[in-house]
């Protein structure tokens, strides 16, 4: 491709509005423009690396036995509403109407979709198992769309869907698609790290993310370095203690402290002359329309995702001030356990603390040296807390850490949620009906190109990896007026496309360091470079983005150099 001739808006200043990293080199590269907020134009340069990524995605799925298909953005209702989910999904649904008053949205995700296909196409397990997949743009309407098209209304994801007969079959299903990712991701030259996570609004029994390292990452997750243990840190479990045993004998008297206008564990603590560890909140919850309490150390963070799960709730809040009262007795800030009009849950590391500090349920007022069975009984201990820096790897017992990523895929096993509501069923070997069992895998196509850029760019712009860098190599004679420099730069040119290397050839008539500083913002990794000096020597120069590293070579032996570059390049993270 001919720069003259190709649409690349490069600019020089980073825009105000653009707060990350992928963002600012997005637009500064050309490669994006906004329309609308959340909403995206790609131009010719970010097309092309879009493309590559979709090229990976398709070769992969394809090879891990997924079929290909395409089914409408736009979705009526009555599928949603069979789901349960029309009215669970909340206001990133866009629901629209068409001019006979139907109901539909502007799919999300096309779960009620495929399982309404295969419902009808599917009747026997002899048909099973069936996966499909589809590369098409989402809507989701979030509330604060940011961070380019990291986070993004409207956006391109992979989604795929598996079909099967038994859980047996299910997990070969899960276990392809996950080894599947392993390789998308590795081929597209990106280091990163598959988690346990929470299955969220799309539902499921067991998920894994797939979390591209960087710091600039929205999501946390945590690893073991004794263990192969990962999780993000919305599902990062934390493990349950060795019950301890306690003799009245060390409980003492329960006293009550006046606390004026004093809510806060931190204001609590320091009042009375303690910890904040020592002392235990008790945070009021409505779950489905029900109250209920749940118990963290004062030096913890509740989780929510944990406790939803826990109670299988729909609908997870934190209780109003008139809800507080009708708990507790009291106004909010000084909420208790001790006679409390509401289910109780404590989380695992309150299970053998003694003597601890507690709101009185009572204005102004808390307690101190509160202790279960003698005090307070709690309905169910479990793992409630967000795991924090001190606390050892649930599974072996191992150092934790912990580092940020950028969500990239996403893989479920759904179970029979969607086929039970959506009664997709296969006749078995006995003519028995039964529910398939489903699995979802889904891969953000553009949020994979920009957590390369996060993970891979300097001070002067981006390093693409060779996978799916928008071209592979830039062409750049440094004065198109020397008729030398020309003809030899069309030569290379006509002999690299030859031999299939992605090639942008920058013919314009610019200075050499605008062209520099071009083919750096927008991180071609190999530049060929024409000069009169060295080209009077029967030299050119080849430098590699990522590293700097320069080469002088004969003319003849340019393309071969470049294509080694180029192929090795690609070997080396095909992988098997």
């Amino acid at each position: 491709m001919r720069y003259s001739e190709m649409l690349l808006p490069t600019t020089k200043e980073t825009p105000s509005d653009a707060e990350v990293t992928s963002h600012q080199l997005m637009l500064r590269a050309g490669m994006i423009r906004k329309l609308a907020g959340g909403i995206y134009s790609y131009l010719p340069l970010g097309y092309r690396t879009i493309k590559k990524v979709e090229a990976i995605i398709r070769e992969e799925m394809d090879r891990a036995g997924a079929q290909e298909i395409f089914m409408p953005a736009v979705q009526p209702s009555e599928l949603w509403q069979e789901s349960g989910r029309w009215q669970q999904y909340g206001k990133e649904l866009l629901r629209l109407r068409d001019r006979h008053n139907r109901d539909y949205c502007i799919g999300p995700t096309h779960e009620e979709v495929v399982t309404d296909i295969v419902r009808n196409e599917i009747q026997t397990y002899r048909q099973l198992p069936k996966n499909l997949y589809q590369i098409q743009t989402k809507f989701r309407d979030e509330i604060r769309p940011r961070f380019g098209v990291m986070r993004s209304r409207e956006f391109s994801m992979k989604d795929a869907y598996s079909f099967d007969a038994d859980e047996e079959g299910a997990a070969r299903s899960y276990e392809r698609m996950f080894d599947a990712y392993e390789r998308i991701f590795r081929r597209c030259g990106l280091s990163f790290r598959a988690v346990e996570a929470d299955s969220g609004n799309i539902g499921g029994s067991y998920s894994h993310e797939f979390l591209v390292n960087a710091a600039s990452g929205e999501d946390g997750m945590v690893y073991c370095l004794a263990c192969d243990y990962a999780a993000n840190t919305e599902k990062a479990e934390t493990a349950k203690p060795k019950e301890g045993i306690s003799s009245e004998s060390e409980f003492l008297p329960l006293e009550e402290v006046h606390t004026p206008d004093i809510r806060s564990i931190e204001e609590v603590s320091a009042f009375i002359g303690v910890k904040p560890r020592d002392v235990v909140k008790t945070l009021i919850y409505v779950a489905d329309g029900k109250t209920i309490a749940v118990l963290v150390r004062g030096d913890n963070e509740i989780n929510e995702t944990k406790v939803r799960n826990f109670l299988d709730a729909s609908i997870l809040e934190m209780a109003l001030d008139e809800e507080i009262m009708a708990a507790t007795g009291s106004p909010r800030g000084f909420a208790g356990p001790i006679g409390i009009k509401c289910p109780l849950y404590a989380d695992y590391s309150l299970i053998n603390m003694k003597n601890f500090v507690v709101g009185a349920n009572r204005e102004d007022y808390h307690l101190k040296n509160c202790n279960w069975g003698r005090d307070v009984t709690i309905d169910t201990f479990a793992d409630f807390r967000m795991i924090a820096d001190d606390d050892a790897c649930p599974r072996c017992g191992g150092e934790i850490r912990f580092a940020r990523g950028i969500e990239v895929g996403h893989v479920f096993k759904l179970g029979t949620k969607y086929s039970k509501a959506m009664n997709a069923t296969y006749l078995d070997s006995d003519g028995k009906e039964k529910l398939m069992i489903m699995g979802c895998y889904g891969i953000g196509v553009a949020r994979t190109a920009a957590a390369a850029i996060e993970q891979s760019h300097d001070e002067d712009g981006i390093i693409w990896p060779m996978a799916i860098a928008p071209f592979q190599v830039i062409l750049t004679p440094v004065n198109m007026s020397d008729e030398n420099l020309a003809l030899t730069a069309e030569g290379i040119y006509e002999e690299l496309r030859g031999q299939g290397i992605d090639v942008l050839y920058d013919d314009r008539d610019e200075r050499a360091g605008v062209k520099f500083k071009d083919a750096d913002l927008v991180g071609i990794p190999l530049r060929i470079t024409i000069g009169a000096k060295r080209l009077a020597e029967g030299l050119v120069e080849v430098r590699k983005r990522a590293t700097g590293e320069v080469s002088l070579l004969a003319l003849a032996e340019v393309t071969d150099f470049v294509k080694e570059i180029v192929v090795r390049e690609l070997d080396a993270f095909a992988g098997g």
